[in-house]
Formats: C-alpha cells, structure tokens, sequence
C-alpha cells in the first residue's frame, strides 16, 4: 500500500534534512514570470498575478504563496539548488519533471542541468480553456522539462508516456490552489516511477502530485512552505489515503 509524507517548511531547508531514496522529483516550483517592469515583478503578490476579482475563482477563495518575485538571475540559480537537493536523493536513473511556462522555458533547462541532471526533453501541457488575444498567438500551452539521474533504466515492463497532456485546471470549489495542475495529467506524468517507487515533490502545493502519485500506486514524499496549503494537501492526501484503503 503506498503512503505519503508531507513536510511543512521551505524546500532549500528541509531537502538537506531528507535521506530517504527517490524514484523521481516532479515538481512545480512558482514560475516567477509575468512581471514586465521590476514594479510589476516585485509588487504584485500571487494571486494579483494569476486571478482576477481580488483572488476569488467563482466563490472560492484561493489562498496567496510566496516565493514568486525573483528576477531571472535569482530564479536560475534558486532552482538549481532546489533540483541539486532533489538529485541528490533520487536513485540512478531517476527522473526529473518540472513543470514552467514558455518565459521561464530556458532558465528551467539550465538548472536542470546546473544541477547535475540528463535534460531529455520538454513535454507539452496543453490548457483547452485559455484566454484567445486579439492580433496573438493564443497562449495555451506550458512545459515540462524532463530528464534524469545517469541512464535511465526502463527495466522490464516500461511505461509509454506521450510527450503532449491535454487538461484544464480544476474550477470552482474543486480548485485549491492559484496556479493548481490537472490531477489527470499528473496520473500520466508519476507513471514514470515504478510501482511501489516513491514521488518527491518540494513544492507541494494543494498535493496534486501526491493524490495523483497514491492513485496510481505510488508512494509520496511533498514539501510545502505555506501553513495553509500544507493543511490542505494533508486533508487531501488523507482522503485519497483512505479511499484507497477500503
């Protein structure tokens, strides 16, 4: 039966304090994009930048996170540090997915690779439900950049993901966080992990990976910094946990 283990506090902490060995990281870190000036990268929070109507989504009220103001420089080498932590823990052949949008896109492929892993390649998340821009390319897709620890070993029973997801975000009061992934495409994506393997995610959130990862057999391990949605993903993981129990 897989379990899960969440961690409240900030990834670049607590990583150091785990020894636990991995199967995969598959995270999604805050994208810190968006900001044309400095006023709008370092003024606006969260929620100003992903939601309208003052961080409400039809009558639920999604709570704020940090972490979202650094320039490119400082997202760089942030992350890198962050995935060097997680290299560190995940066994040879391990993957790394890691989810950013099309801003970001080249940042995320340096620190990747600053951080020791093999980049493989970038899979595409497509959003259906996206806002068309009059005169523009519609702005519906953001990525995964994936690789590994050494070689990969696809052993005797492989799996075949596809390169392309197709989800929209969770609506209403089935969506717990701001910037919160498909629980659907995440199913597809922890499949890269043995069964039985366990899933790291230091940037928890509302512990769509972790609910995705117990699903499909999958045993857990999530870091989230905000108390609230710490909170959040441990009720949901609990649920899923019992769910499956019976």
């Amino acid at each position: 039966m897989p379990d899960w283990t969440l961690h409240q506090g900030d990834a670049l902490t607590l990583l150091p304090t785990l020894n636990t060995p991995v199967d995969a990281v598959i995270c999604d870190p805050p994208y810190n994009s968006g900001g044309r000036t400095m006023t709008e990268r370092t003024s606006r929070t969260a929620r100003e930048k992903y939601l309208t109507e003052g961080g409400r989504n039809h009558g639920h009220d999604l709570g704020d996170f940090t972490g979202d103001n650094r320039d490119q420089r400082s997202y760089t080498a942030w992350l890198s540090l962050v995935l060097a932590e997680s290299y560190r823990l995940i066994r040879p052949g391990g993957a790394a997915l890691v989810f950013t949008d099309w801003r970001q896109l080249p940042a995320t492929t340096d620190a990747l690779q600053a951080a020791g892993f093999t980049w493989r390649g970038v899979a595409v998340w497509h959003k259906p439900i996206a806002r068309p821009q009059p005169g523009r390319l519609r702005q519906d897709c953001e990525f995964i950049v994936w690789g590994s620890n050494g070689a990969m070993i696809p052993g005797n029973d492989p799996v075949y993901l596809p390169g392309h997801f197709t989800g929209s975000q969770p609506r209403g009061d089935t969506r717990l966080h701001i910037t919160q992934k498909p629980e659907d495409v995440m199913r597809q994506l922890v499949r890269i992990v043995p069964l039985d393997g366990i899933v790291l995610d230091p940037f928890a959130g509302s512990g769509t990976t972790g609910a995705a990862a117990l699903a499909e057999g999958r045993s857990f391990i999530g870091i989230e910094q905000s108390a609230t949605y710490a909170q959040r993903t441990r009720d949901r993981l609990a649920t899923v946990a019992a769910t499956l129990a019976v």
